[in-house]
């Protein structure tokens, strides 16, 4: 599945946000994959790299005297510092591709989603990513052996503060089948692309129209 920019057209900027475990990097990884406009937000982070995580594709792995300059220069649409450590977006490249009518996806705490929305308010859709229980959450992040016990333990804790951030979302899907929350999703996006707010050439397109003779 695929989707082309319309000349014209102004791209959004698609915020995902969850519970650590929820299914979110996955879900957000394949509306990535199976959209051409689409191209998803690279995080700096001040965060060591999990096992499999490569510099540049999951994140910009950098030091924290790195992360703090890029701040103060105002280099971020937003960051965050979450489970103590940083993570911010750069705000250049984002703003580019909204312009050329290119679309970005953020798989990002609530913190900077809330950032964004407050930042480029227009250009924003939301979406919360749900488990279907804390028991599940549970058994996905130990099945998902990426991270030491008590670090587990400490995001399951944080968990129920997390999850009381769901109704500041445009939308919120429950995580309990991958296929059906990622056919909900891609029909969420599919729908906000063609917003007409988002697609200022119809304007244009409406004159012609109506100066055509009947």
């Amino acid at each position: 599945m695929t989707t082309h920019a319309h000349p014209g057209r102004r791209g959004l900027l698609f915020v995902m946000s969850s519970p650590s475990g929820a299914g979110k990097t996955s879900l957000s990884r394949r509306l990535v994959a199976d959209h051409a406009d689409l191209d998803l937000s690279i995080s700096a982070t001040t965060r060591a790299p999990r096992p499999g995580e490569k510099d540049g594709r999951e994140y910009h792995f950098v030091d924290r005297p790195t992360f703090d300059a890029m701040a103060q220069k105002n280099e971020f649409l937003e960051y965050a510092e979450v489970h103590e450590n940083c993570y911010g977006s750069p705000r250049e490249p984002i703003m580019q591709s909204l312009a050329a009518g290119q679309d970005v996806l953020f798989d990002i705490d609530w913190q900077g989603a809330m950032s964004i929305v407050d930042n480029v308010p227009d250009d924003v859709v939301t979406v919360y990513i749900l488990p279907p229980s804390i028991a599940d959450l549970r058994r996905r992040l130990y099945a998902r052996a990426q991270d030491e016990a008590e670090v587990i333990e400490g995001r399951l804790a944080r968990t129920k503060e997390e999850i009381l951030m769901w109704d500041r979302y445009d939308y919120v899907i429950v995580n309990e089948d991958f296929d059906m929350a990622y056919a909900e999703l891609a029909h969420i996006y599919h729908a906000e692309r063609l917003k007409r707010a988002r697609n200022p050439w119809l304007i244009p397109f409406m004159d012609g129209l109506q100066a055509e003779e009947v």
